[in-house]
């Protein structure tokens, strides 16, 4: 496209989602990066993500169960 002098379009602004702490600093690793269990409802991990709608982002939270890999709860 651009040999061929065209732009793409780009529409809205950029949203920044990631704020890092002014210190700098981390949570810490609770788990060692050790993502197994030893037995159902044992240890939880949760995440978080966004998705974008018509109005904005969307936020959603999950919290899974690291034996079974179910989801145990969410919410938006």
């Amino acid at each position: 496209m651009h040999s061929e002098g065209m732009n793409r379009l780009i529409r809205g602004r950029a949203v920044r989602t990631t704020i890092p702490a002014k210190d700098g600093r981390r949570a810490g690793d609770l788990l060692d990066r050790d993502f197994s269990a030893p037995r159902p409802n044992h240890t939880w991990v949760t995440d978080f993500t966004y998705v974008a709608a018509w109005a904005g982002f969307v936020y959603v939270a999950f919290a899974i169960d690291l034996s079974s890999r179910m989801i145990v709860g969410w919410q938006v």
